[in-house]
């Protein structure tokens, strides 16, 4: 039977670049155990212009990271030096894409991942056993079961750390003597309990400016890292864009055929991006929601009013305002009702201005505001 992976990971999906890149890359220098050059590992985030000449093969390589690309060439130095990179900033904010993309152009391997929560044990970061194994033989090799930390370091690959300050700080501290010493003790295992890292092995953390206070990381660990702030997408059309691309992939991926809206992105984008700053282009003053209004809510949005098109429309695939406006309301209206009479608030001025000012998608966007509830 065949089966379809709901979400490859970077590696998986861009194998074609990552292949070709790999040709393309032998004469640069790379760090040890690095798949790819600092360079090439640029050039496949940040794309190329022009197809790169891999082998007698012409390749695009795309751009995925639609940021500051400054930043994405520091966090590339931060990974082949000894410190560890953490990424900060607003949820939705693509940390995570770029941690991702990061250790698949890397390392390879994109999957060796803590995902932090307030249940997170330092089990779930360094290593655990196999209890059965334990109680035959005793602490053995062969009895303990390697956690992402330990991988990492192992194999001398990147070890991927998402939410870290929702884990409580005593796991959090885990990582402070292996980012120091870059050796890792088992006691259990007596003499031979030391693993120390290989080349390549490296950590990049991500965390949200939301969660600061809730497990605040020590002065100790932040001086084990670089830190660096994404962004929240600032220019419109930048922001409609990457809603194309990232729905385009997604209806792509699940088969469906529907052409995309650029009138609806665009007014999505502006929507997010007023609702965010809390400044309507025109000038007015917003009252900002309490809720993330980040690019990848939009992108959910957008993609959510796609199916409903898909699946219950009338075959042309156009969307409904009405069911846009119904699945922004259940993407905003989360924290709170304050966020429901906020978003009422929007369209009763600036939504209503710009469709009489503009028409089209915006007068029936306005028209619908009835599925405010």
């Amino acid at each position: 039977m065949n089966k379809t992976i709901l979400r490859p990971t970077a590696e998986q999906r861009y194998k074609e670049e990552l292949d070709a890149l790999r040709l393309w890359d032998q004469d640069n220098r790379k760090p040890e155990n690095w798949l790819l050059s600092p360079k090439a590992v640029r050039l496949f985030i940040l794309g190329s212009r022009t197809p790169l000449d891999c082998g007698g093969q012409k390749i695009a390589i795309q751009k995925k990271y639609l940021g500051n690309d400054a930043l994405v060439e520091r966090c590339i130095i931060t990974l082949a030096g000894n410190r560890g990179l953490m990424l900060v900033g607003e949820p939705g904010t693509a940390k995570t894409m770029l941690s991702e993309l990061l250790s698949a152009a890397i390392s390879g391997c994109s999957t060796n991942t803590v995902q932090g929560t307030a249940g997170t044990t330092e089990e779930m970061i360094k290593y655990g056993w196999n209890y059965a194994l334990l109680l035959a033989k005793g602490p053995s090799r062969e009895a303990l079961v390697p956690a992402p930390l330990y991988v990492g370091m192992e194999k001398g690959i990147l070890t991927r750390f998402e939410e870290i300050t929702r884990t409580p700080a005593e796991v959090q501290d885990c990582l402070i003597s292996v980012l120091s010493d870059k050796v890792l003790n088992i006691p259990e295992l007596g003499e031979e309990g030391l693993l120390f890292a290989q080349a390549g092995f490296n950590v990049i953390g991500t965390a949200n400016t939301r969660d600061k206070g809730v497990n605040e990381m020590s002065s100790a660990l932040k001086r084990r890292f670089n830190f660096e702030t994404v962004q929240p997408v600032r220019d419109v059309a930048l922001e409609k864009r990457i809603i194309l691309n990232e729905v385009g992939a997604l209806a792509a991926a699940a088969g469906i055929e529907a052409p995309l809206d650029e009138d609806a992105a665009g007014l999505l984008a502006t929507t997010y991006h007023e609702l965010r700053e809390g400044i309507s282009a025109e000038g007015l003053r917003i009252e900002k929601p309490a809720a993330v209004m980040s690019t990848a809510e939009a992108i959910s949005v957008y993609y959510q009013t796609m199916m409903s098109a898909w699946y219950y429309g009338d075959g042309s695939g156009r969307l409904d305002e009405g069911a846009l406006v119904e699945n922004l309301v259940g993407a905003v209206a989360k924290e709170s009702d304050e966020d429901l009479k906020k978003i009422a608030g929007y369209f009763s001025t600036v939504v209503r201005e710009k469709a009489r000012r503009e028409g089209g998608a915006w007068t029936r966007f306005y028209e619908a505001k009835s599925r405010l509830k």
